[in-house]
């Protein structure tokens, strides 16, 4: 099938099954069974030269050996049964009528018979990349910043009039008796790099939303934001993020930060009852959580790996400075644990008390080295609260150290080698990145690496090449001076997905010293079904358009070797792109999360449902440590909640060629790439203990 995906009746499809798959109908048509069928199509691909070893052939086999199978669906627990071949069979002896089988089923079933006869797709050439990568514009392009200056007039000219109505001289911001507008305007415009003025001033409706972009919202948008507002969905953009919109879809395509600030309706109708994807998080006082270990009470301390753990603090950390649409922690923010409430979220005298509890846990665990603080946002902090947790994981740090000078050889525990920090605020608040952040920044990582910790991250979160701004530019530089190194990871949305967008966020990104770490799927509740884009896209980029970032184990020594010597990164990072002829360097792993057991992209297809969504079979990631419950577990099955032919749909409705996707068929299965060498843990100078604590 060459043309796109336009809707076909189910017998136009029996159609092209009866023109280009003759043997396949001859086969259905003389089988009494479903079951006669399947074993008489086994026999076919066995006995038809080089077909069962091909990839096609052996996906065929595997869907298959599935069929009539029934598993256990891990994100929702739920048991069903995989009927591929099955229904393939009532399909083609008229066994179902119209409509029985859903388009993405056909489209799917269709597609991965046909590849029997063919021998894959050519793989695009670096050319054709680049120029899908072309396609894309950034945030520091001059057009697209001649447009955001002029939003951020319209934006000042809102909030001067919102000021004026509801902001009296008790508050922070507020505009003296008499003074004149231009006065007001220009006092706006100071106070727009004030990151406290951007979240005093956040859009916390639609109605404020709307006004901010000139009133250019559909009626459906603002109908769905009044059912969130029911609903109890909270809405928080800043002024700056809402500048980066294009309220012109004639100046650039900002479908993709568009989609994290607009809600979806199955979002709206789902809330509520959305259920923990990360069934580790779920944890009950006494009990293991998904993954086997043992966390102390309350929701501070998430866990799924020996290596790392996860530190959410009691503090305006558990806020954000916006509402992601597609948040993979949404069903916190349901149970409102995360929320925008900042007084609420101050720490009070108790908490310091807490923190050392908490860190005492990260101490006495005998395989933990890696801690990360996130949220929520670990930058939304008050600079004296970050303080004050840095200094506790400081002396964390150093009591562990200690500890091990008692302990034997062979019996001493891991000591903390990696400190992580997870925010979006470059992106939603640049101008949160301040000297006196900066200065504890330095401070700890100085003292640190007294303790022997090496590595210092700041985790961040930049979705397109629109979101790369000078604002943000400028607080990735700061960041940076103080030998903190910035990663990026993204989730992969419909709209993230489209060819050479990520690409680009790669190129844009590493120009300016930003080195990429992961690309999530995304987690495919019905509330995420309008921005997911299935794993095959994921496999699909990752070969095709990722593969011209990739470089020999050999060459990934030599940039590692000279990035961590020289003092000027960002510059080391573009020299050694130029040197070797790629556009960016390909450092990120393309995964999903999977529950339970953590990220992977190692799967194949068991099965095509009736409405076309697709059963993966996932086996976890083997390129690291796991908790040895893991071990024990059966392979994970997950099924999607978009067909690939829905999926495609939704392209051409973006404007794009579904014909540039074609290749998208024959990802059957993926394989969990292995990390970059960046990512891995430095060594320790003593034997750890194979001891497990805490499990």
């Amino acid at each position: 099938m060459k043309q796109k995906n336009k809707k076909l009746t189910s017998e136009d499809v029996k159609t092209l099954f009866e023109i280009n798959l003759k043997p396949i109908c001859a086969i259905a048509g003389e089988s009494g069974s479903a079951g006669e069928f399947k074993d008489r199509l086994y026999r076919y691909l066995l006995q038809t030269a080089g077909m069962a070893d091909s990839p096609a052939g052996k996906n065929i086999l595997c869907l298959i050996g599935f069929d009539g199978r029934k598993i256990h669906e891990m994100s929702t627990g739920e048991d069903i049964e995989i009927t591929t071949l099955t229904s393939l069979w009532n399909y083609l002896t008229g066994r179902c009528g119209e409509g029985c089988l859903s388009q993405g089923y056909l489209h799917d079933i269709y597609r991965q018979l046909m590849r029997l006869h063919n021998d894959g797709s050519e793989k695009p050439s670096k050319e054709t990349v680049r120029k899908w990568m072309g396609r894309w514009p950034s945030g520091l392009d001059e057009s697209v910043r001649r447009v955001r200056r002029d939003n951020k007039e319209r934006i000042i000219g809102w909030l001067v009039g919102r000021i004026e109505k509801h902001h009296a001289a008790s508050s922070r911001y507020f505009f003296e008796e008499g003074m004149a507008e231009a006065d007001k305007y220009d006092r706006v415009k100071a106070w727009w790099f004030d990151y406290r003025f951007q979240l005093a001033m956040a859009a916390r409706s639609i109605r404020e939303i709307n006004k901010a972009l000139g009133h250019t919202l559909t009626e459906e948008t603002i109908a769905v934001y009044n059912e969130a507002r029911q609903k109890g969905i909270p809405v928080f953009v800043t002024p700056y993020y809402l500048s980066l919109l294009a309220s012109n879809a004639a100046d650039y395509d900002d479908a993709a930060i568009r989609s994290y600030v607009l809600y979806s309706r199955e979002l709206v109708d789902t809330f509520g009852q959305i259920r923990a994807w990360e069934k580790e998080d779920v944890v009950e006082p006494g009990k293991p959580n998904a993954a086997g270990w043992l966390l102390p009470e309350g929701h501070n301390i998430h866990r799924r790996y020996p290596d790392v753990a996860i530190f959410i603090p009691d503090s305006m950390g558990r806020a954000c400075g916006g509402l992601c649409a597609s948040c993979q922690r949404m069903y916190d923010f349901q149970s409102k644990r995360l929320n925008f409430n900042f007084d609420n979220l101050k720490p009070n005298e108790t908490w310091n008390h807490k923190l050392r509890r908490l860190m005492e846990y990260f101490e006495n665990d005998s395989q933990i080295c890696d801690i990360l603080i996130t949220g929520g946002d670990a930058l939304m902090s008050q600079n004296k609260t970050l303080r004050n947790i840095l200094c506790a994981v400081l002396k964390m740090a150093k009591n562990k150290r200690a500890e091990n000078t008692r302990r034997a050889g062979g019996e001493k525990y891991a000591e903390i080698k990696r400190v992580r920090l997870g925010t979006r605020l470059p992106v939603y608040l640049p101008m949160r990145i301040n000297d006196e952040l900066l200065e504890i920044l330095a401070d700890f990582k100085m003292a640190a690496e007294k303790e022997g910790v090496g590595q210092f991250y700041i985790q961040t979160h930049f979705q397109s090449p629109l979101e790369l701004t000078p604002e943000s530019r400028e607080a990735l530089r700061r960041i940076q001076s103080t030998g903190w190194i910035v990663t990026n990871q993204l989730v992969f949305n419909v709209a993230a997905s489209r060819r050479g967008h990520t690409a680009k966020l790669r190129k844009v990104l590493n120009e300016y010293g930003v080195i990429c770490y992961y690309t999530f799927s995304v987690k495919g509740f019905h509330e995420n079904h309008a921005v997911f884009a299935p794993n095959s896209r994921s496999v699909q980029e990752c070969m095709e358009e990722k593969a011209v970032g990739k470089i020999s184990e050999e060459l990934e020594a030599e940039f590692f070797d000279k990035y961590y010597r020289s003092r000027f990164r960002s510059a080391e990072l573009r020299r050694f792109c130029e040197e070797n002829g790629i556009p960016f360097l390909a450092t990120d792993r393309n995964v999903l999360n999977l529950p339970g057991i953590g990220k992977s992209m190692s799967f194949r297809l068991a099965g095509i449902m009736p409405d076309g969504t697709r059963v993966l079979e996932f086996d976890h990631d083997r390129t690291r440590r796991h908790s040895p419950v893991i071990e024990h577990k059966e392979k994970i099955f997950i099924r999607e909640n978009k067909s690939v032919h829905e999926y495609l749909l939704q392209l051409e409705a973006m404007g794009e060629d579904s014909n540039e996707y074609a290749s998208i068929w024959e990802y059957t299965d993926g394989n969990t790439e292995r990390r970059f060498r960046l990512y891995q843990y430095p060594e320790q100078s003593f034997q750890v203990t194979g001891r497990y604590t805490n499990i």
